[in-house]
């Protein structure tokens, strides 16, 4: 399964990585960690799109899924498939809104290994023969940062992010229409949460993949943005 992972998601990830570092001007690789984010984002902006639609649906069904609950109460064979039976009156897959982060997760965990390994000089020995070695990645980007090193103000940006992701990701699912519900208190505190345990994890990572996770949720943002801005023309053409 590992050599799987290495021949058809980490090698071609970090062979991109390299070659985009080769091609733009001054060879800075965190230039390169942002071209290839935005590219990844880009791709999979349409599955972005899928995922918060799913996730929209659900939530308009959070008061007839309540009231399914509360009249078979006690019967969760029965609330299972009234539950099921409501998805597929309205057309909704439930596992729909998992499914494009499924799809996701080997490129994200393929990018992520790139990013770990990219100043071992050993890492080198896996670039293909038409990307071009470039002898050597040079580790400080945009002159002042050390991708290699650990980066605590990054760190603080990737919590920050995150929160403001949640909070942009929560207003496009639409309102809570039952905010004691276990799903809205969990996603209450998962807001504030989350973005705490980022902090954490990135505190003692290398510069350059906190610098990944601060770009690819800035782009998420702004994916976030676009979509509740279509959303809004669209309820107004309504």
């Amino acid at each position: 399964m590992s050599a799987i992972f290495n021949e058809f998601f980490f090698q071609p990830v970090f062979n991109i990585l390299v070659y985009i570092y080769n091609v733009i001007p001054g060879n800075d690789f965190g230039l390169a960690i942002l071209v290839l984010t935005l590219f990844i984002r880009v791709i999979f902006f349409p599955l972005t799109v899928k995922s918060v639609l799913s996730q929209r649906g659900l939530a308009k069904l959070q008061p007839k899924i309540k009231e399914i609950q509360d009249k078979y109460k006690g019967n969760q064979q029965q609330i299972g498939a009234a539950t099921m039976a409501l998805y597929k009156e309205h057309k909704i897959n439930p596992l729909s809104g998992c499914l494009p982060l499924l799809i996701q997760l080997p490129v994200l965990f393929a990018l992520f290994k790139a990013l770990d390994v990219a100043f071992e000089p050993d890492s080198l020995n896996m670039i293909y023969g038409f990307v071009g070695n470039p002898g050597i990645i040079n580790n400080v980007s945009f002159g002042f940062l050390d991708l290699a090193d650990k980066n605590r103000i990054l760190a603080i940006s990737a919590g920050a992010l995150q929160w403001l992701q949640s909070k942009v990701t929560n207003k496009n699912q639409g309102p809570s229409q039952d905010k004691s519900s276990p799903t809205a208190m969990m996603t209450k505190q998962m807001l504030y949460f989350f973005p705490f345990m980022v902090i954490i994890i990135s505190w003692n990572f290398q510069a350059g993949l906190v610098l990944y996770w601060v770009a690819t949720t800035a782009f998420a943002i702004v994916e976030q943005l676009i979509i509740g801005k279509r959303f809004a023309e669209n309820k107004n053409n309504e």
